[in-house]
């Protein structure tokens, strides 16, 4: 373990030298310039050009960025930590806290580049922005006309970090820390960056299709979601999977991440508007009604099958909703959005209910909510879109163009299958490199006191207490306790 974290150190201070050295060399002399004409009267001197940056919508973006990183940590830190048991709460909010870090470097090192750079054929961008290279402060009219460029490129590294974590939450409770970092910069670079590229990189074949992704379904949910089965099945179930109790052991946690996802969700959403207009103001509109569409779809589904409504199940019903109008958001109004929400609470519901039947062990519903809600989001948008909320979008199949929905499912189509392969090719790799999961010792005794050598809780407390024991530093069990 130390020899990998020294040789990834080792590689990344090399590969930001190399990078910077390179993104610092001066662009090409300009050619000799011709000789100097007599000046011209000073009546004639054409005024220097107005700045085209908005300082309204560079303040909203910034602020836009700001929120979709708040989603990351704390939000989906402190939503997935609180669902995983005591023993394993300090590893699951340092996998949100610590991807932050790590893909705010490759972002820009190369992920920027890769994702949004001069088009390679339709299908991933080149490496001519690397180290942001050329990425300045005037905006680049490919992508936004009115803020800087820099800022552009914040506001989509808020994206690039949030995906990969929302992918934590399936193999929580049993992944070593050094396979989900190597994990972690490879899913990013081969499967992220290529599938943000298809679906808005200008050039992306997705994009040129007449794909609407308004702010992530497919890049950021359906990817991320489907990649979670994947880690699910491969990984392999929990220790005590389907016969031990595994309740969250602290829900309060769980429901204000859930909140702060909801706050945050609005810069996601709304910011991807990319100015501070009417568009970000009805996006703004569709993601509040949405989540609370899809927050009392599937508390009034859960009460119906179960005789009661649990706070976990609103919770969650609402990150539901959050994700199914993801997509949409800037394409449907407030009535397309409550139908949006609705249908994905009840949907998500009944999905997260499967996965013991199928017998895969998705530790905390990632493909329920982010497979499931993503892709029905990503269809809806093929029904629902109107141009008469975003002229720049296209008519769905209630409004006249069906063809907008066959565009939409071979969106879906090309994410699952990038995502499956790329992930599946992605994990046996870094199994044969430092292995998927920790030892059956280190499982029981937690990822806090075997990863991090840490306990989330100086009282102690939940399915076990352990102590690192022995002279090879084995975990021994102390005792075993049946409540949270």
């Amino acid at each position: 373990m130390k020899r990998f974290s020294l040789a990834l150190a080792m590689v990344l201070v090399l590969g930001a030298t190399v990078l910077a050295a390179h993104a610092q060399q001066p662009a090409a002399p300009a050619a000799p310039a011709a000789p100097a004409a007599a000046p011209a009267p000073a009546a004639a001197v054409a005024p220097a050009p107005a700045s085209k940056i908005d300082k309204g919508d560079t303040a909203w973006m910034l602020t836009s960025s700001a929120l979709v990183l708040l989603m990351t940590a704390p939000g989906l830190a402190l939503f997935y930590g609180g669902m995983v048991r005591q023993k394993n709460a300090l590893g699951t909010l340092m996998q949100s806290f610590i991807i932050a870090a790590v893909i705010s470097i490759q972002w820009v090192l190369w992920g920027y580049s890769l994702a949004f750079g001069p088009d390679k054929g339709g299908i991933v961008g080149g490496l001519e922005w690397i180290g942001l290279r050329g990425v300045g402060v005037e905006p680049f009219d490919a992508y936004s006309k009115t803020i800087p460029h820099q800022v552009f490129m914040l506001f989509q590294m808020m994206f690039a970090i949030i995906t990969p974590a929302l992918i934590t939450g399936a193999f929580a409770e049993r992944k070593k820390f050094s396979a989900f970092l190597l994990f972690t910069v490879l899913w990013a670079t081969l499967v992220y960056d290529p599938l943000a590229h298809w679906v808005w990189g200008d050039g992306g074949w997705l994009k040129k299709l007449g794909a609407l992704d308004f702010a992530g379904g497919t890049v950021v949910h359906i990817s991320s979601g489907v990649s979670a089965l994947v880690c699910a099945v491969m990984i392999g179930k929990r220790k005590g999977f389907g016969h031990q109790p595994m309740q969250p052991h602290n829900l309060p946690m769980t429901v204000m991440g859930s909140a702060l996802l909801w706050v945050g969700w609005f810069g996601f959403n709304a910011g991807s508007a990319l100015e501070a207009s009417g568009l970000a103001a009805s996006a703004f509109v569709a993601t509040n009604t949405g989540a609370a569409a899809a927050a009392l779809g599937w508390m009034f589904t859960e009460w119906m099958s179960r005789g009661k409504p649990t706070v976990l199940g609103a919770a969650s019903g609402a990150v539901a909703g959050l994700v199914a109008i993801t997509p949409a958001s800037g394409y449907v109004g407030p009535m397309s959005s409550l139908i949006i929400g609705a249908v994905a609470g009840a949907l998500c519901y009944a999905a997260c209910n499967l996965k013991s039947k199928l017998g895969y062990d998705d530790s905390l519903d990632v493909v329920g909510v982010h497979a499931v809600g993503g892709t029905w989001g990503a269809f809806a948008t093929g029904l629902f879109a109107s141009k008469a909320v975003n002229e720049a979008g296209a008519d769905g199949l209630f409004f006249g163009n069906p063809g907008q929905l066959w565009t939409q499912i071979v969106a879906i189509l090309a994410t699952y299958a990038l995502a499956v392969v790329g992930t599946a090719v992605i994990l046996k790799v870094v199994d044969a490199l430092v292995g998927l999961r920790v030892t059956e010792e280190e499982e029981v005794a937690g990822l806090d006191l075997s990863q991090h050598s840490e306990t989330a809780y100086a009282a102690g407390g939940g399915y076990g207490e352990f102590t690192a024991g022995g002279g090879s530093g084995a975990f021994a069990e102390a005792r075993a306790r049946t409540a949270h």
